[in-house]
């Protein structure tokens, strides 16, 4: 008989629900949820119309005997969480970062935070393109699971990798991270091309040349440039700056058609990741001497200064140069 491994999910938005979901059909999974929730509830608020499988535990008590442990929870957030859980945790219990994005202030993607609030642990970087929804129903899945011990990864691969959701290795979270955080921006950008009706040309050519900005900063701070065209890399970035589900898409969506960010951001209730993530990308592009023109561009849309047209004039006008 084999013993199924038990994961901690920590984290119960939409992303972490879809994966306590479909971990449940290889492991024992225990859903962690901030708020309280009653004895016996299948379903949540950010993800309603899944029913919980029974074989799921939701609690709001951190865990202390879980093998493998999932966060899933904001960038902004996970400081706070992971100083909380590190001292609850066997030290030879590995993490595996599932969020999107940069620290405010220190610059830090997600693994070097926990490099910082849970020294020697090992870790790894979960990405790919995965609306949370599909994954949630069991629809077919890949994503990317990053660690710089190869020997490590490959392993923690096998065992998180499920019948509909299939997993490949990589060595370089360094780029797998950064594109996370990348391509929340880009999509902001495609999207105010799209509401700003500039056409389906536009939108290419921000996608393309962004992901081409994004590949040389990668390269700039020691990752590897490749990650930008593989799951991680363009297959994120091609859902997230052209799905209708996404939330940074449609944000640049209705910001193209004139609406004002603070009331877009007012009526929300989940985190369009790339708003905070585009000016500490510009500051990278900066300190590494890498031209970012789309993402300064993005982020100076975001702060007010330009409009979409006035953008869009100013890639326009820039120097002609080799692909």
């Amino acid at each position: 008989m084999t013993i199924q491994p038990h994961i901690a999910v920590i984290g119960a938005g939409a992303w972490g629900i879809a994966l306590a979901c479909i971990l449940a059909q290889t492991a024992r999974v225990t859903l962690w949820t901030r708020t309280p929730v009653p004895a016996g509830t299948r379903s949540l608020p950010h993800l309603p119309q899944i029913t919980l499988p029974d074989s799921i535990t939701v609690t709001s008590a951190l865990p202390t005997d879980a093998d493998i442990v999932l966060l899933v929870v904001p960038t902004q957030g996970l400081r706070d969480v992971t100083l909380a859980l590190h001292e609850r945790l066997k030290a030879d219990v590995p993490v595996v970062t599932c969020c999107k994005g940069m620290e405010r202030g220190t610059f830090l993607l997600p693994l070097q935070v926990v490099a910082q609030t849970m020294p020697g642990r090992p870790a790894a970087v979960l990405s790919g393109p995965n609306f949370a929804i599909e994954v949630a129903q069991g629809m077919p899945a890949a994503a990317t699971l990053a660690a710089q011990d190869l020997a490590f990864v490959t392993k923690l691969t096998e065992r998180l990798t499920t019948p509909t959701l299939r997993l490949y290795a990589s060595t370089d979270p360094l780029g797998v991270q950064l594109a996370g955080a990348a391509k929340n921006v880009i999509a902001i950008g495609a999207g105010i091309s799209v509401g700003a009706e500039m056409g389906e040309n536009a939108r290419a050519a921000i996608i393309t040349r962004a992901l081409a900005e994004t590949a040389r900063l990668v390269d700039a701070m020691g990752g590897q440039g490749r990650t930008m065209y593989g799951l991680a890399g363009m297959g994120d970035l091609i859902l997230t700056a052209t799905g209708a589900g996404s939330r940074n898409y449609s944000l640049g969506v209705a910001m193209g058609r004139g609406e004002n960010i603070e009331d877009i951001l007012a009526r929300r209730d989940t985190v369009a990741e790339g708003v905070l993530t585009a000016p500490t990308l510009q500051e990278l592009g900066q300190r590494f001497g890498i031209e970012t023109p789309i993402i300064n561009v993005i982020t100076r849309l975001l702060s007010g200064e330009l409009t979409p047209h006035q953008a869009r004039d100013e890639l326009l006008d820039r120097p002609t140069r080799f692909e």
